[in-house]
């Protein structure tokens, strides 16, 4: 089971990103990352969940996992909500 870390996940992201995420969110250009952690968590059975990273260029979040030692990015469209691709 994925498991979320508390609120404080978004203050792992670095300060220009958070406010890059801000600016598209009340723009509407993306969907808020707690809808997209909704879909893209309870696919990620087993594996703990270390936050996002937001991409402003791209428009795309990347959400860090980790299980037995081993790292996965999950990449998501941030106005769709979209699983673009995962990576290890």
């Amino acid at each position: 089971m994925a498991t979320a870390l508390p609120a404080t996940s978004q203050a792992q992201q670095r300060p220009d990103e958070q406010n890059e995420a801000r600016r598209d969110l009340r723009s509407g250009a993306v969907r808020p990352l707690r809808d997209i952690e909704r879909r893209v968590l309870p696919t990620k059975q087993g594996m703990q969940y270390l936050g996002p990273e937001y991409d402003p260029a791209a428009m795309v979040y990347r959400l860090k996992f980790i299980r037995d030692g081993r790292v996965m990015f999950v990449d998501v469209d941030a106005k769709t909500g979209q699983i673009l691709g995962e990576s290890r």
